[in-house]
């Protein structure tokens, strides 16, 4: 089934001027504001700043989080795991990266216990993967994560800032099915990257959507005003018979009125995926 979902902490102002952090103060209060704006899901934030307040960081914070997920209707499938942009899993020393690791493997069964699908890994920014020692470094970690995460039933989607070519060697050496890729498509068009020469080389791995908008070399901006090829997107999408998760990590609109602000980026994306019969949004009806 295909989803249009938000990223979480999009749904409320921002929490202590941060554009996207976990919202700690009002995350109960973006159940009830997805199912207003027509949303299916929300992608959770699991990140060092709200780490003590965030309830995927234990079993009474699972249940809760389970509670209102089904009191509203609204899934949580998916987690964007920003904790290993501050605390990177390459570049670290071994002490580090031993810490890092015993935090992932906590995430990864949590998830398993929501019935999470997916966790997304960010490799970009100061997480980035830059040099063949790093790529080396990623493969080693994702080898043994991916055992925890089969085990969990969770799938790992990595989001990167590598080139095309880089990244579909990157995901050769790790030919394992719970191991997709996260395209982010406003990193990409920032890049200055082909959406269809990146689909061409790993389309089939992409397990799950960004939808955002950004300027070469820039940064976020409503859905329509970057350099995001949308059409391009669109069609390699089809072209792959892409069925997953499509989750709006839009530029903010003004504080106080993220409800329509959210209602208006959803049909950006369900008018598009509905005319281009992307996922089970094929047709009209749907």
């Amino acid at each position: 089934m295909t989803r249009v979902g938000i990223m979480q902490g999009r749904l409320t102002p921002p929490y202590e001027g941060r554009f996207q952090c976990f919202p700690a103060d009002h995350w109960r209060l973006e159940f009830a504001a997805a199912a207003d704006a027509g949303l299916q899901s929300i992608e959770w934030i699991f990140d060092s700043f709200g780490l003590d307040a965030n309830p995927l960081a234990s079993d009474a914070g699972l249940e809760e989080i389970q509670v209102l997920a089904d009191r509203h209707g609204v899934a949580v499938r998916s987690t964007c795991a920003d904790y290993f942009m501050d605390f990177p899993l390459v570049r670290a020393s071994s002490a580090e990266l031993a810490a890092r690791l015993e935090v992932l493997a906590g995430l990864i069964r949590r998830c398993g216990q929501l019935g999470m699908e997916r966790i997304v890994l960010p490799f970009v920014d100061a997480s980035r993967i830059d040099t063949a020692k790093d790529v080396d470094d990623v493969v080693a970690v994702l080898r043994d994560a991916l055992g925890q995460a089969d085990e969990a039933g969770v799938e790992l989607h990595l989001e990167t800032s590598l080139a095309p070519g880089p990244f579909a060697r990157l995901l050769d050496r790790l030919p394992h099915d719970a191991l997709r890729v996260n395209y982010d498509s406003g990193n990409s068009a920032s890049l200055g990257y082909d959406v269809r020469e990146e689909f061409q080389v790993y389309g089939m791995r992409v397990g799950s959507v960004h939808i955002k908008d950004r300027t070469l070399g820039g940064g976020t901006v409503a859905l329509g005003r970057g350099h995001v090829d949308f059409p391009g997107l669109w069609d390699s999408l089809k072209r792959v018979d892409y069925r997953g998760d499509f989750i709006l990590q839009v530029a903010r609109g003004v504080p106080g009125q993220e409800l329509d602000w959210a209602r208006l980026n959803r049909s950006f994306a369900v008018e598009a995926l509905t005319r281009h019969g992307i996922g089970s949004y094929g047709s009209p009806a749907s």
